[in-house]
């Protein structure tokens, strides 16, 4: 069939660029020999037993499913308890619990988008904040004068011209505060400053810093002195430093009910599993306490940085678990990476369009989870094995 055959050749040509995409199913019932630098579980909280029989009550009590989205049969006590611990950590008002991260930053972005308005979002922002503006600004609402604008990564100067540039207009600064890609901190005391001065509300996107950075792990928003600060709403997912799955929008309680109303990716949505929600709440109960596994993930990623950069490899500097190191070329990312899973070391791949300025990379995540030894023993085989 002719859809088939362009298909065909779409693949094709991914292939030809070293752009195809490969699934990679982890095996049960036995030891996973490969060390996972590629996962983001990065307190080593998904097989806490705390977490675990947390989840196991919850799905004795409520069964596999919610079975329906949260206005229906979803909510339990714990997405209640769990959103009301997540609003306390991140020092917000109110918070509401989605089934992804994804999810959450579409919502997020779409309730604070109205006539008129003009989005600023960070040039590496993750894919979900870029289809959040996309479709936020798209449509009705375009026609209505709201609109995208890209800004040059971390740069409250050019913040603040584009901003200079619409004065009296209502607007939302869009940024990850340590970014997926290069695991990068955003300035984003300067990028509140700028905000506030034009009058622009701020969401700030803080799912590799919970649990990672701020007190007792609350994330970036937190380690920048502004929780609860006027004017902010962030948004957060539940399967990195928590071990679990879902996502997060906190902010004022008005808007927590404008989501509840009107928000399109929470209405109609299937809610979060129960068992999943309780095991979040588990595991966001344990960061409180997390302060040695943070001071060794940071230990572990500076001492991960020094090594890589005295073999001569381009290496980001860590804010948070996010290291990055820059390949040749999406060819020799995809080889670097087949080559450490060869020899057991489990690594990201990231390629255009993964990668906001076009380079490729390997990212790896430091998590606490993996004994010292074996962390280090894989970052010798990623030199070793280096194109």
């Amino acid at each position: 069939m002719e859809w088939l055959s362009a298909l065909d050749e779409e693949a094709a040509a991914r292939r030809a660029a070293g752009l195809r995409r490969e699934l990679l199913p982890r095996a049960a019932g036995t030891a996973d020999p490969v060390v996972d630098l590629a996962g983001n579980d990065y307190l080593g909280l998904s097989r806490h037993p705390q977490v675990l029989a947390a989840a196991v009550r919850a799905l004795e009590d409520f069964g596999l499913g919610a079975t329906g989205s949260r206005l229906v049969r979803g909510s339990t006590e714990s997405h209640r308890d769990l959103e009301t611990a997540l609003a306390a950590l991140l020092g917000m008002p109110a918070a509401l619990v989605y089934s992804s991260g994804y999810l959450a930053n579409l919502g997020a972005v779409r309730a604070l988008v109205r006539r008129g308005t003009l989005v600023v979002s960070d040039a590496h922002n993750h894919a979900s904040i870029v289809d959040g503006c996309r479709l936020a600004c798209a449509g009705r609402a375009a026609r209505e004068g709201a609109e995208t604008v890209v800004a040059p990564h971390a740069d409250p100067a050019a913040l603040r011209d584009i901003l200079a540039r619409h004065p009296g207009r209502p607007a939302v600064v869009v940024t990850e505060s340590v970014f997926s890609v290069d695991g990068d901190l955003a300035p984003l005391a300067d990028i509140y400053a700028v905000a506030r001065a034009h009058g622009a509300l701020m969401l700030v996107d803080d799912a590799h810093a919970l649990g990672v950075i701020g007190p007792a792990g609350a994330g970036g928003v937190a380690a920048a002195g502004l929780s609860g600060a006027p004017g902010i709403v962030v948004t957060a997912t539940l399967s990195k430093s928590l071990g679990a799955a879902g996502g997060v929008i906190a902010g004022p309680e008005q808007l927590r009910r404008e989501l509840i109303d009107t928000g399109r990716t929470f209405i109609f949505d299937t809610a979060l599993p129960p068992a999943v929600a309780a095991g979040a709440l588990a595991a966001l109960r344990l960061l409180a306490d997390g302060d040695d596994l943070r001071a060794e993930l940071h230990a572990r990623a500076r001492r991960t940085v020094q090594r890589l950069r005295g073999e001569g490899l381009e290496v980001s500097e860590p804010a948070g678990g996010v290291i990055s190191i820059a390949a040749p070329g999406p060819d020799e990312a995809l080889a670097w990476a087949a080559a450490c899973r060869d020899r057991g070391v489990a690594v990201g791949c990231f390629r255009p369009p993964s990668t906001p300025d076009g380079r490729s990379r390997l990212r790896l995540t430091v998590g606490v989870g993996v004994p010292a030894a074996a962390f280090d023993r894989a970052v010798d085989i990623i030199v070793k094995e280096r194109p």
